[in-house]
């Protein structure tokens, strides 16, 4: 853990006597944690255990910046006259909607780490794996965005991919959705983890179901990029589109999902 602090005799005594078993290693987490976890900033309500960054934090936000600084490149060159500098406005749409699905994976982990704080051997192992996946997934991510901007001006904006063969098409679609698919399910993972060790972690009857509704949250993405691979292998070539825009989906069943959850609270 990234916290801490001088344990008192009652707090060991707490943890000997709770009836849940704790391993070697969750007990080093409860231990990390602050006696007074009340006293911890809050965000929605939500006990913040992870304050500070870690080095694996950082290197982790590093990615993500760099992924972001290889979506902004537009050419091979810096434009050094009116009609490149036009030419290169055109991949304006696509960066910014790859910054948006960038910035919503960089909030999952970012809003992890914030809450949990977990540092142990198995988050830290799912965490380098989102690493090195966000560094694969940013050319399908770049890739798809222009080509679908392209199809969608009429050659005006993005940028046409010269996708030639069935194969081509199929691998495009399917890399993308397998790039999307693990990160959402990385993201997943992490709060299951946190979920696991929500004993150790002393999480509250708030923080539980919170937790369980990142968990179900982030199953969203997940299926939806499963569908989205399983259309791209399946579909009719005239019909591979349709892998693509199935992600759009997320925009209804994202707010459904909250409105459901919103309204359990309330009940």
């Amino acid at each position: 853990m990234r916290q801490n602090s001088f344990r008192s005799p009652e707090i060991f005594g707490r943890l000997a006597a709770s009836k849940f078993s704790m391993s070697k290693r969750d007990e080093e987490i409860a231990l990390g944690l602050p006696e007074n976890l009340d006293g911890l900033p809050r965000l929605d309500g939500f006990r913040l255990r992870g304050l500070e960054m870690t080095r694996l934090e950082t290197f982790i936000d590093a990615a993500f910046a760099f992924a972001v600084t290889m979506v902004v490149i537009a050419a091979d060159r810096t434009p050094d006259d009116i009609n490149t500098l036009l030419a290169a406005f055109k991949n304006v749409p696509t960066l910014v909607a790859s910054v948006v699905v960038l910035g919503i994976f960089w909030r999952g982990h970012w809003l992890w780490s914030r809450r949990y704080g977990l540092e142990n051997g198995v988050s830290s192992f799912i965490s380098w794996a989102l690493l090195v996946t966000v560094l694969i997934y940013i050319y399908p991510l770049k890739a798809l965005f222009g080509s679908m901007f392209y199809l969608l001006s009429d050659g005006k904006l993005g940028m046409a991919l010269g996708v030639r063969t069935e194969l081509q098409a199929r691998s495009l679609f399917s890399i993308y959705a397998l790039g999307f698919t693990a990160i959402a399910t990385e993201i997943l993972l992490l709060h299951w983890r946190a979920w696991q060790l929500r004993e150790p972690l002393r999480l509250n009857d708030r923080e539980k179901s919170m937790t369980r509704a990142e968990v179900a949250g982030w199953s969203i993405p997940m299926s939806v990029g499963i569908v989205a691979v399983v259309l791209a292998l399946t579909l009719p070539i005239r019909y591979i589109s349709w892998s693509g825009w199935i992600y759009f989906s997320m925009a209804i069943l994202v707010p459904v999902h909250k409105r459901f959850l919103s309204r359990r609270r309330r009940d």
